[in-house]
């Protein structure tokens, strides 16, 4: 069985480019819908380029928390939005 770690990371790697999450649309597709706060305290943890954290925004619509600075994920989306 997955830890609730390895089913966000699958959420998440699965968001396609250009495209978002909420935090709370991430917990309930990794099966523990009340677990978004979980959701932004493991993705914060992530290190792994292949996980697009990036795309994973908060409920209002605003960017939320990134590891690298929201500047920069504020980029990527951008960038992504724009190919």
């Amino acid at each position: 069985m997955k830890t609730f770690k390895e089913r966000v990371h699958e959420a998440v790697k699965k968001i396609p480019k250009g495209k978002t999450l909420t935090y709370k649309e991430v917990a309930k597709r990794a099966g523990r819908p009340k677990a978004y706060r979980g959701v932004g305290n493991i993705l914060n943890q992530n290190c792994d380029p292949r996980i697009p954290c990036h795309r994973v925004i908060r409920s209002d619509g605003s960017l939320g928390g990134y590891n690298r600075g929201a500047l920069q994920k504020r980029k990527l989306l951008e960038e992504e939005k724009g190919e």
